[in-house]
């Protein structure tokens, strides 16, 4: 689906939406009439500092506007821009900067929701969908903290090697179902069902918090990190 299909599902009563380049921001309008501030990077484009900023500006002023409409992240993007000049001029402290408005956004009473679609990779998927409060996807959706080949080249392991641990351990796995598994992905819509009253109902329901270690839990995928957060939670408590 592009973009464009998947606002028109999303916002049947209508929305103002514009693209810049792969970048997106805007309003879309809830059948009930409540408005939803909508950002997102397309065009499976990596991002770079300058995309980066962009999107850090457009968060921080619907901070700044004062009200507390949901906040939709529509993300299909590479991994982060890995160029010489991005690298020099701190593209990490950029991505951080990133990160940190979608987390100051859900401070000030936002909620802030990721819809993936496309692709996205690295600290760009992690500055993105994964750090919004909850993050959805459709189906065909490419997720991945790293690819396997990148994964190899760091860990010196053959490929043939991680590819058997992915089967076995989603955690080293890219793929919808695997962040599925893990908690990183709360659920995946259906395109052919109603989009408009998939979101509408996620932003009716309670903001329960963080509940991907638990939902990994109770998934299978990622067995031990609610436990262990829980045990240095009561221990720093003690």
């Amino acid at each position: 689906m592009t973009p464009a299909e998947i606002l028109d599902g999303l916002f049947p009563a209508g929305h103002a939406v514009t693209r810049d380049g792969d970048l997106l921001s805007g309003r879309g309008t809830l059948r009930g009439g409540g408005g939803v501030h909508v950002v997102g990077a397309v065009g499976h484009a990596p991002i770079g500092i300058d995309e980066a900023i962009r999107l850090s500006a457009a968060i921080l002023g619907i901070v700044q506007g004062g009200d507390d409409a949901p906040i939709l992240f529509l993300a299909d993007t590479a991994s982060q821009r890995m160029s010489r000049r991005d690298e020099l001029l701190g593209l990490n402290e950029y991505l951080a900067h990133l990160a940190k408005s979608l987390q100051l956004a859900q401070a000030h009473g936002h909620r802030t929701v990721g819809l993936l679609y496309g692709g996205s990779a690295a600290g760009a998927f992690i500055a993105t969908g994964l750090a919004c409060g909850t993050l959805v996807a459709l189906p065909g959706a490419r997720p991945e903290v790293m690819d396997l080949p990148s994964m190899a080249r760091v860990t010196k392991l053959p490929i043939e090697v991680l590819e058997a641990k992915a089967k076995a351990t989603p955690v080293f796995a890219p793929g919808v179902d695997n962040l599925v598994r893990i908690g990183g992905i709360a659920a995946v819509w259906d395109p052919a069902e109603d989009l408009a009253g998939r979101l509408e109902a996620l932003l009716a329901g309670p903001e329960a918090g963080d509940e991907r270690a638990a939902a990994g839990a109770a998934r299978g995928g990622r067995p031990k990190a609610a436990v262990i957060a829980d045990e240095i939670v009561a221990a720093a408590r003690a």
